[in-house]
């Protein structure tokens, strides 16, 4: 016959060890999410990226996530891609410049890559070589640039990354003029980190920032717009589309802390309730 002081006991250690159990899956559940391989960047795939760049905002080539793209031009120009960012996510810009021969060169030079948000705010990097200096003898300068983790809502007076299109504009900011319209090969490529539910702050934009989505929203899936000028959304979206729904793995969190607080309530009244009536006293004494 089992005891009331070993069912106490019994009831004890099965309570420590779902406590036990549930502070490890919360300790582990969130790295795991963040640093997983396959979902700290998009998958690069065989698909050959773009051979060439815009040269405006609206011209901007489309970049996918994780893609790379090439271009040929001239020391001068101004080029520009464009690829999708979402909520959750730190994007990484990185950019090669391949320089002409050194002895068709007359000094030093500097290039500077630049990020801009969809409404071609300028958005600062966390940290990377946005502005770099090549010497007169290098053969390539590369430049990066981290930036801030997208939000999914901010405040119309914040300069916040939102979830949409994001512009690269790379170009040489300091040249001799006898330098300028020498041929360059130039390779940029995007990266994306799923920072997860941790980063999120509530709220949400009614459509991601992207050129001609609010239009096509409307129902107007036409290829022109009612001036007649032909109207091109500038850059698709994520793999797994944009973020919506109320689901975010911050919800793994927020259930996991009520299953252990329930756990903890049990086990602090089995603690404080005491041990119940003696066998040996007898009923109504």
């Amino acid at each position: 016959m089992t005891t009331p002081l070993r069912r106490t006991r019994g009831i004890r250690l099965a309570l420590t060890g779902a406590l036990l159990a549930g502070l490890t899956l919360l300790t582990t559940a969130g790295p795991a999410l963040a640093d997983d391989p396959s979902a700290s960047a998009s998958p690069a795939g065989d698909e050959a990226g773009p051979t060439e760049a815009g040269t405006t905002f609206r011209t901007a080539t489309a970049l996918k996530q994780g893609r790379s793209g090439t271009a040929q031009a001239s020391a001068g120009d101004y080029l520009y891609w464009v690829f999708p960012a979402d909520a959750g996510q730190r994007p990484t810009v990185e950019a090669t410049v391949k320089l002409p021969e050194s002895a068709a060169r007359r000094g030093t030079s500097t290039w500077q890559v630049d990020v801009y948000d969809g409404l071609r705010r300028r958005q600062a990097c966390m940290y990377g070589h946005q502005t770099r200096k090549a010497a007169a003898d290098a053969a390539t300068v590369e430049l990066s640039c981290v930036l801030r983790p997208v939000r999914a809502w901010s405040e119309p007076w914040a300069n916040d990354p939102l979830p949409g299109s994001y512009y690269i504009r790379l170009t040489v900011v300091d040249l001799p003029a006898a330098d300028l319209g020498l041929p360059v090969d130039v390779e940029v490529k995007t990266s994306i980190k799923e920072l997860g539910g941790g980063h999120d702050r509530g709220g949400a934009l009614a459509e991601p920032l992207v050129p001609g989505v609010s239009v096509a929203s409307a129902g107007e899936t036409d290829d022109t717009s009612a001036s007649g000028v032909p109207r091109t959304l500038a850059t698709g979206e994520p793999e797994d589309g944009w973020a919506s729904g109320w689901w975010t793995d911050r919800w793994l969190w927020t259930v996991g802390g009520g299953v252990l607080a329930a756990l903890a309530a049990v086990f602090g009244y089995s603690l404080t309730r005491g041990r119940g009536r003696p066998a040996h006293v007898p009923p109504g004494t």
